[in-house]
């Protein structure tokens, strides 16, 4: 099969899809891979690593034509829609329920379309929960961070000191963006509290912190109630494949803190907050109701080598499943890699996109 993996082009994206190891393993498996020149230039790996690696070098428009499988990190920009066509299978991070363009973009081209975030197995969602770990734990650097007063914040060291309050630091969500930034902050000397909605998952963290971090079942009042002394804020809910669920209401807004600070990790999947709008590391903090929220869309990139490296570890197995067997028959040979596809033959097939989006067209996955 040919392969190829592109020089992501979103702002601020630093990561690349594919590892020169990964390039290795699949040309040992017979297939031909091409990587636009650049590709892996933010994330320390040189055109020279590729090429020993048995790597073509290509442009951008010979990287995208000569693909049957395309990788990237990120989704497809505006600016590369014309590329995509019917006999094309992209598997990246798509996010397509907060995407109406792309969508509707991959829908007229007839791209087969797998997204990372939406692949499931036993263990729950294997390719995204890397990025998820390393987010979360960027999230309690950014908390550190946007606490100084050097960064406009109130002048508050997360952990502390002796004699003095840490910050208060409250996580919307115990999944495994949750749980990072709960661990990171906790270990900083932040005072942490985690809302969850499972019992099951409320047990589990509530044994995996052993006291160390508060873990409260979230309702309306709970919530209300632990807004009121937070100093950060960090939306870390995940429903996979749909929109995020709006848990922080603008009306909250009035219950904060007036220097607290909002960090959204979910805003690829449209934001936890109401008021969140996406922002890049190059201006992180937008100021909305007179709060400061930071909503960078693609956290994992400030650390590109880390991200790329963890992410090639978990999607190769079924780059190469795919690249083996073909696309169609991989997908149906696995119902892991099936729950990934979102769009396929000119329809959506991703129940939470087609009920973001329902006067597209949409259809159920076929087998084959």
């Amino acid at each position: 099969m040919r392969i190829s993996v592109v020089k992501e082009i979103k702002p601020q994206e630093t990561r690349v899809g594919l590892t020169p190891a990964g390039v290795t393993d699949l040309v040992q498996h017979g297939h031909e891979v091409f990587v636009e020149r650049g590709a892996g230039d933010a994330s320390a790996y040189s055109d020279a690593d590729y090429v020993a690696a048995g790597a073509r070098l290509v442009d951008q428009d010979t990287a995208w034509a000569n693909a049957e499988l395309l990788l990237k990190v990120k989704e497809p920009i505006a600016s590369e829609y014309r590329f995509l066509r019917p006999d094309l299978t992209i598997f990246a991070y798509l996010h397509l329920a907060a995407n109406r363009p792309l969508t509707e973009a991959l829908v007229e081209a007839g791209t087969f379309a797998i997204g990372y975030e939406t692949v499931q197995d036993d263990t729950g969602l294997p390719l995204l929960t890397p990025m998820s770990e390393i987010a979360g734990r960027l999230a309690a650097h950014a908390a550190a961070t946007y606490l100084m007063s050097q960064f406009g914040g109130p002048g508050l060291l997360l952990g502390g000191a002796p004699g003095v309050a840490p910050a208060r630091v409250l996580i919307i969500g115990g999944g495994a963006v949750g749980t990072n930034a709960a661990f990171l902050a906790r270990g900083m000397g932040a005072e942490v509290t985690v809302l969850d909605t499972s019992a099951k998952r409320i047990r589990q963290l509530d044994a995996m912190f052993e006291g160390r971090v508060r873990v409260l079942m979230s309702d309306p009042h709970v919530l209300e109630d632990e807004l009121r002394q937070a100093d950060v804020v960090v939306g870390a809910v995940l429903v996979p494949g749909r929109a995020a669920p709006k848990v922080v209401r603008r009306e909250h807004l009035g219950l904060l803190r007036p220097d607290a600070l909002l960090i959204d990790v979910a805003i690829d999947q449209g934001g936890a907050f109401e008021t969140s709008r996406p922002t890049t590391y190059e201006d992180p903090i937008v100021v909305i109701d007179g709060l400061r929220h930071y909503c960078v869309a693609n956290m994992p990139s400030a650390v590109p080598h880390t991200s790329t490296r963890a992410l090639t570890s978990v999607t190769l197995a079924y780059v190469r499943e795919m690249a083996d067997r073909g696309v169609a028959a991989a997908v149906a040979a696995d119902a892991s890699l099936a729950a990934g596809v979102n769009v396929r033959d000119g329809a959506i097939v991703y129940p939470g996109v087609a009920e973001a989006f329902p006067d597209l067209p949409s259809a159920t996955l076929r087998a084959g």
